[in-house]
């Protein structure tokens, strides 16, 4: 999905080693987690009019991370995926497992104040990611497992992927659908929907109507969308653009999809709206328009998931800077649903809508439209986790004509020097207070201090060629 999707992420976050990037993907370690600091944003003020009621609903006393979460149909339970806390002396795993949970409300708004009775439904040992509800049968949810430890030999030669980065994408990623009365965390409890062992398949949703089942798979290679028919097993492979196009989720009417791809420039993701094509049988048979909403190629925007009136995209973006992605909100309005005002709008009144100074990703809605649920490191102790909060924003509200954009990355990071090897994709950032040199962790959105003198030396000349290439231009 994202995380979503989210596993997937590739490049920026995959988050989901971190969180699971964009459906994400899972995390092989974290380095050694560093000091809580007090936050220096007031998020509370910040957000006022447009999130209210933020409380954290996974905590570091059970899971060492928690991220990319969704709703069950009736908005009753959530799935996520987490790292539960080793016991004392122990490393955490270095994978993500599949959990399910309880929302607790209270108040007449019925807002959730925690979660409750939660469940592994994965296998020991697997690597999980991007889970989703059934839409009509609140008994079933499909996620992405490797369902036994996973492959890493032989891994597809995605081509934006270094060595360091193929273990994001084993190839017995499986698309499973589990039976929430018959879940006990066991293989058996398990149904393969799509995968066979030799190509990663995960980033899963289901149609509205439960019929299409929509995944990334890179069996050819490169991360492209598929789409099965689970009434009659045919599979129709429907976006295969250059770059990695993934992430997807269908619109709440079934009719588009939108997903993030960085066809245009390796690493940065875009996000995209695609009409999809229906043959007279009702079976998705391709895509029609594409519609491209961000436009920044130096920018990472991912992670995309739509309001429940199907008008607008929230999603996690880099503006800010690659250690501070932010949820902002954006117009996909096809300009014929309930609210629209008949003009086709997309790509147009992008608005902030977290305020933290640490990473808030994958944001999510419930059903009713009351609730967004996302993943943050705004936390004490920085790391991720989920967090939830009445989404009191009105998207059509007229934008303030003092509402400040957001900074560029160069911009945003005055302090410090960001180069990105073009040759193994290794982020080098150095800090001109301290003249520290450390490497960006894609995975985990942490630095790690350089003192490797080839490193060192290879930053110094890919610094070089990039203050030669800017005095030319």
């Amino acid at each position: 999905m994202q995380s979503s999707r989210s596993l997937v992420f590739l490049s920026f976050f995959l988050a989901l080693g971190w969180v699971s990037l964009a459906c994400h993907t899972p995390p092989t370690g974290d380095p050694e987690k560093p000091a809580a600091k007090q936050p220096a944003v007031d998020w509370l003020q910040a957000e006022q009019g447009i999130l209210a009621d933020q409380v954290q609903l996974t905590f570091a006393d059970q899971f060492y991370k928690a991220g990319e979460s969704y709703f069950s149909p009736d908005d009753s339970r959530i799935i996520f995926q987490a790292v539960e806390q080793p016991p004392a002396g122990e490393a955490a795993d270095e994978f993500y497992a599949m959990f399910i949970a309880d929302v607790v409300r209270e108040g007449p708004q019925g807002r959730i104040r925690a979660i409750e009775n939660i469940k592994r439904i994965s296998p020991e040992g697997s690597a999980n990611t991007c889970g989703w509800f059934h839409p009509t049968d609140p008994n079933v949810v499909i996620f992405g497992s490797t369902i036994d430890a996973p492959m890493f030999e032989d891994v597809p030669a995605f081509e934006r992927l270094s060595e360091r980065y193929k273990w994001m994408f084993p190839r017995n990623m499986k698309v499973v659908r589990c039976r929430l009365d018959r879940a006990d965390g066991t293989s058996e409890s398990l149904e393969v929907l799509a995968g066979d062992d030799k190509a990663y398949h995960a980033e899963c949703v289901l149609s509205p109507n439960g019929r299409h089942l929509l995944y990334c798979s890179l069996e050819g290679e490169r991360g492209d969308l598929y789409v099965k028919d689970l009434q009659t097993g045919a599979v129709n492979h429907i976006v295969k653009s250059k770059g990695y196009d993934g992430g997807p989720f269908f619109s709440p009417d079934g009719k588009r999809i939108c997903y993030r791809s960085d066809r245009r420039n390796q690493h940065y993701l875009q996000l995209f709206v695609a009409d999809l094509a229906f043959n007279e049988r009702g079976e998705i048979s391709g895509v029609g328009r594409e519609y491209q909403l961000t436009d920044d190629d130096v920018l990472v925007h991912w992670c995309p998931y739509w309001t429940p009136d199907g008008r607008h995209l929230v999603y996690s973006s880099s503006e800010l800077g690659h250690t501070n992605y932010e949820v902002y909100i954006i117009d996909a309005d096809p300009g014929n649903l309930p609210g629209s005002d008949g003009a086709v709008k997309y790509g147009t009144r992008r608005r902030r809508i977290t305020h933290s100074d640490r990473a808030d990703v994958l944001p999510a809605f419930s059903h009713d439209g009351k609730t967004m649920i996302w993943t943050s490191q705004r936390g004490p102790d920085g790391e991720s986790q989920l967090w939830a909060a009445q989404f009191v924003f009105d998207p059509d509200a007229t934008i303030k004509p003092d509402e400040p954009k957001a900074a560029k990355p160069a911009k945003a990071e005055e302090n410090r020097v960001v180069v990105e090897d073009p040759d193994t994709g290794r982020v080098f950032i150095y800090d001109l207070t301290t003249h520290i040199l450390s490497e960006y962790s894609l995975q985990t959105h942490k630095l790690t201090e350089i003192k490797d003198k080839a490193l060192i030396d290879r930053f110094m000349e890919l610094y070089k060629a990039q203050q030669e290439a800017e005095q030319i231009n």
